[in-house]
């Protein structure tokens, strides 16, 4: 996601309607699951357990946990271990809110259509699933109850993202996955890849979680997260199927239903082939528009069960080679002009486009080969994007990239920055045996793949610091300050010149100060660059018109 911003908006919006409330009219039965919240040992600061259960800090800086047992157990095991992380998390994500919505006007004006538009949210949770809420709801941070209650707190914040995307009908991610099997993989076997490339701030991403579940009911399964995320985007159970979503062009609904990733995480704890996962999908109302890449071993092929709020269709190949950005491919999809105008105005097709290259190009692939194509970060024909260009497959913005190979049960995950740290690898049958070690990292060493040396090199340290100075470049704009000098400006683009976006912001800047040569000269070089979306184009291309008649 290229930008929570609108979300947040959303959410916050949401959240504040949800304090509205003068009682919780409904909670999940929790009478058949044990009962108590369980004791935590601390073996130092990396390392916490409770019996079997774990949260451990890997060499990486990835949280491993460990979870079994019943619905509310597990629920109360994610807050427990997870407790000062998650009580992170919700700090940062709520001071995102207050920093980008300080207005509470704005809030109370939609407080109770979104009262009304969420009313109807915990129908599509199962019983299940509100239990495990429920029971994480427990460790959330005080300090925010006064915006809703713990459990409907957590439980709605599991749909801010189909929140945000529905009631703003926005595309906000730029989530590129691939599947390969039979003669495009070294042993045949099946293979995926994808970059989730979801943005809430730096401080958001510091905690990834690699989360390892054994229900009392349904397959044991991993999952990559966040502390607070009972939801899947990315996972692969022990029978060998994987899910990842991938957004797509949304309508907007008349009222919130199941979110997505609470229907990856039923397709993921009950599914081991592709039927059955498509048959939860086609049971389920949901409010926004997703591909769910489902990768199998039972089956030994990966499909894309495009889902919206008004229609589903699976895509399936015959070339054993399946790519998947962010616009359907199925025939039902094929006439819809929404999706139509998506794959034209953004840059989803680009992506596919860049992926499909980069394959041709290594007809054979392993794991190590395809972390190099999630990684890479030019356009088609090698062309210079600027880093942090959406149309790149690695835009340098991920919360987190994965590898799996479903029929040996083995997944890499990346470490940060982005993905170009250390992929860490884990075999799910060594994790979920009796064998397990629950007091050091389940991490396999010896199939490791290594950290990638752009991070070490002068362009990324500029990329880094040229996201400083940009944050400072959108406070200037929006103050009208004059903070920038020529000088400023000059250094701000040398950071990331190949970037259309410094050149735009510089002829804002410009032309904020009414040097209007140097503002032509800016928005003219802006429209050399790879620019992101047609509507980015325009928004350039009017910029220039607007400086040509001030000049003349």
């Amino acid at each position: 996601m290229r930008t929570l911003k609108t979300l947040l908006l959303c959410t916050s919006l949401f959240l504040t309607a949800c304090a509205m409330h003068k009682s919780v009219r409904h909670l999940p039965d929790i009478s058949a699951f044990k009962q108590g919240i369980p004791s935590v040992t601390r073996h130092h600061s990396s390392l916490f357990s409770v019996d079997s259960n774990f949260l451990i800090k890997n060499e990486h800086q990835q949280w491993e946990i460990y979870i079994s047992g019943d619905p509310l157990q597990r629920g109360f095991l994610f807050g427990v271990l997870l407790d000062s992380l998650l009580l992170k998390q919700e700090q940062v994500f709520f001071g995102k809110i207050k920093e980008i919505v300080p207005s509470e006007n704005k809030q109370k004006r939609l407080r109770r259509f979104l009262q009304w538009y969420n009313r109807k949210l915990y129908l599509h949770v199962s019983n299940e699933l509100q239990a495990e809420i429920f029971g994480l709801s427990h460790f959330s941070n005080p300090a925010y109850d006064h915006i809703a209650p713990p459990f409907v707190r957590a439980l709605y914040l599991h749909g801010a993202h189909d929140i945000g995307h529905a009631l703003s009908d926005l595309a906000l991610v730029g989530c590129t996955s691939v599947a390969l099997w039979g003669e495009h993989t070294e042993d045949g076997e099946l293979l995926i890849g994808r970059n989730f490339d979801f943005y809430a701030g730096d401080e958001f991403a510091e905690e990834k979680v690699i989360a390892f579940v054994q229900p009392t009911k349904g397959i044991p399964f991993a999952m990559v997260t966040w502390p607070g995320m009972l939801g899947v985007v990315s996972g692969m159970n022990l029978d060998g199927l994987t899910i990842t979503i991938n957004a797509g062009k949304s309508s907007v609904p008349l009222k919130a239903k199941k979110p997505i990733s609470i229907l990856a995480r039923e397709i993921l704890q009950y599914c081991n082939t592709i039927d059955q996962a498509i048959a939860i999908a086609r049971k389920s109302d949901v409010f926004v528009s997703e591909s769910l890449m489902i990768g199998s071993a039972a089956d030994k092929k990966s499909v894309l069960i495009e889902i919206s709020p008004k229609k589903i269709d699976v895509y399936e190949v015959e070339n054993n080679r399946l790519v998947c950005s962010n616009h359907f491919q199925s025939a039902k999809y094929a006439k819809d002009k929404r999706n139509i105008k998506h794959r034209r105005d953004s840059h989803s097709q680009y992506r596919f486009d860049r992926m499909t290259e980069l394959l041709n190009l290594s007809p054979k692939m392993n794991p190590f080969l395809l972390a190099e194509i999630l990684r890479n970060r030019e356009g088609i024909q090698n062309s210079a994007l600027g880093f942090g260009n959406e149309k790149a497959l690695n835009q340098l913005l991920a919360h987190h990239s994965v590898i799996f190979k479903p029929e040996s049960r083995i997944m890499w995950v990346s470490s940060s920055p982005y993905q170009l740290g250390a992929y860490t690898a884990y075999d799910l049958n060594e994790i979920f045996s009796s064998n397990r070690n629950h007091l050091k990292s389940n991490a396999i060493d010896s199939l490791l793949i290594d950290k990638d040396p752009f991070q070490f090199s002068t362009a990324f340290l500029n990329y880094e610091a040229f996201r400083i100075v940009d944050r400072k470049v959108d406070e200037a704009l929006k103050n009208k300050d004059g903070s920038f000098s020529v000088n400023d400006i000059v250094a701000y683009i040398a950071l990331n010149p190949n970037y259309w976006v410094a050149h735009f912001k510089a002829g804002l800047l410009y032309e904020q100060a009414s040097d209007f040569c140097n503002a032509k000269w800016a928005y003219e070089r802006a429209l050399q660059k790879e620019i992101t979306t047609v509507s980015d184009r325009e928004n350039v291309k009017k910029a220039l018109k607007r400086i040509n008649k001030r000049i003349k």
